[in-house]
């Protein structure tokens, strides 16, 4: 039995994912799975997956998710469950960081 689809993007586009790069820096990194790449893993995901369903599938904890950048740009925090995640996009996540 098919799924039914929400999202028009992903009634338009055929069901074969979208693959994204990942990078979670200094403490996050023990979030992502092996194989990996140092603190990165490219990353399949279905059409219209947003910055939060990533943040939800690995599980990170909120209060880690600080600084969010996709492709370099900044992400604010009110955007992050309605930014959806295109073909060849990066997506990398800091934890706060404290310094002295």
């Amino acid at each position: 039995m098919d799924a039914p689809t929400s999202s028009p993007l992903a009634q338009a586009q055929p069901q074969t994912g979208v693959q994204i790069t990942l990078k979670l820096m200094a403490t996050l990194t023990d979030y992502l799975p092996q194989p990996r790449q140092g603190h990165q893993i490219t990353l399949n995901i279905a059409p219209g997956t947003t910055i939060q369903d990533v943040v939800e599938r690995f599980r990170l904890p909120w209060k880690l998710v600080h600084l969010v950048l996709v492709n370099g740009v900044y992400i604010a925090p009110d955007q992050r469950d309605t930014r959806v995640l295109q073909e060849g996009e990066t997506l990398a996540i800091w934890p706060p960081v404290a310094g002295g």
